[in-house]
């Protein structure tokens, strides 16, 4: 075989790979299992639920979620909600009659409660399940309610069952990359600013000045990421199988927060000091080196707390170019004090930036 096809074997071999550990695929194919199973399971039930076995496919589709814990508080309070749109109805019945006007109030109700904070999942039945047995139900109200609620644990029965038994998904790996990449893009960013302050002035690489909204968008997702870990563990046999220090992660992210805070503050005062937006500042041309020196080795230092190794060394390295750096701003006393403010307020984000990567590290290897 040539080249050129075991290239194209190779590449279409890990695209396949790719697609089948896509997590979206492993829950569609266990939701279709569950619904498949409830509509068997529905049909043995006995009394009059046994009439209504469309219902535990429903239930199959609820509970199925991308993990255990989400897939159990959604379905307990998708049952908790039925029975409280089933006794909206039931008052409906009892106490007056089902019309536009009683069936228009019991849904307006089911709404209301739907928007309490302990029916965060499957809220939005209450309405639903109070209207179906309003209109579908009518005169059979009773039997109709009753194989309502029971087909519908049921299914959300077999979901659970489904979603426990096979391959129940922990997203660690999912949390760990956010954190490297995270990392990646504060390191990357803190290159590109340094590269910035030597080129000819104004610099014509100014893509790093618009980053901040970026930056803070990346630790929502990343946040994001280490939540859903978090929830992934919880209840799921795996877990013992497989274990990973979330809470290492938690402060991990904390730390790239905080870092992330002064970067910002680096950029914007930077970009301020070279393009004079928003606020007019200067940054002398005597610290442009050291302070792009000094992003660099914090950058670099950065870069390889991603490898999970002792960053002391690269700390010294950007501690000694803070140094210098310092030492120029000293020696620039016969300027304007405003001449040095930006270079100054950097030299500060900077020397909390590897305050907090030395916390961090020392945090990670006690």
């Amino acid at each position: 075989m040539g080249t050129a096809p075991r290239t194209a074997v190779i590449g279409a071999g890990t695209r396949l790979k790719s697609w089948l550990a896509n997590p979206r695929l492993l829950l569609a194919i266990k939701t279709s299992i569950a619904v498949g199973l409830a509509w068997v399971i529905a049909h043995l039930v006995p009394g009059v639920a046994d009439e209504y076995p469309y219902y535990a496919p429903l239930g199959a589709l609820i509970s199925v979620s991308p993990t255990l814990m989400s897939s159990v508080r959604r379905g307990a309070q998708t049952l908790a909600a039925l029975a409280i749109g089933i006794l909206l109805a039931g008052a409906i019945i009892i106490f007056w009659e089902p019309n536009v006007f009683t069936i228009s109030v019991a849904v307006g109700a089911g709404v209301l409660i739907a928007g309490s904070r302990w029916l965060t999942a499957g809220g939005e039945y209450v309405a639903v399940a109070a209207l179906f047995v309003l209109i579908i139900g009518g005169q059979n109200a009773d039997a109709y309610s009753i194989g309502y609620l029971v087909q519908m644990s049921v299914g959300i029965a077999v979901g659970l069952i489904v979603n426990v038994t096979i391959l129940p998904p922990l997203n660690f790996s999912g949390a760990a990359i956010q954190l490297i990449e995270f990392r990646s893009q504060l390191s990357s960013h803190l290159h590109d600013i340094g590269k910035a302050l030597v080129e000819s002035w104004p610099p014509e690489h100014e893509d790093w000045a618009s980053r901040s909204g970026t930056l803070v968008d990346t630790a929502d997702r990343v946040r994001e990421a280490v939540a859903e870990a978090d929830e992934s563990r919880k209840l799921n046999p795996r877990a013992k199988l497989h274990r990973r220090n979330l809470e290492k992660d938690y402060e991990d992210l904390s730390s790239l927060e905080t870092i992330t805070f002064h970067v910002r503050d680096l950029t914007q005062v930077l970009a301020a000091a070279i393009w004079e937006s928003p606020f007019p500042a200067e940054l002398p041309q005597k610290l442009r080196e050291p302070l792009s020196d000094t992003i660099h080795a914090v950058a670099d230092a950065l870069t390889l707390r991603n490898a999970d190794e002792d960053v002391g060394e690269a700390v010294e390295v950007a501690e000694e170019a803070l140094r210098i750096l310092l030492e120029r701003l000293d020696q620039q006393r016969d300027v304007d004090p405003s001449a040095l403010s930006p270079a100054a307020t950097a030299a500060m984000d900077l020397r909390r930036i590897l305050a907090t990567l030395q916390e961090a590290t020392a945090t990670a290897h006690a």
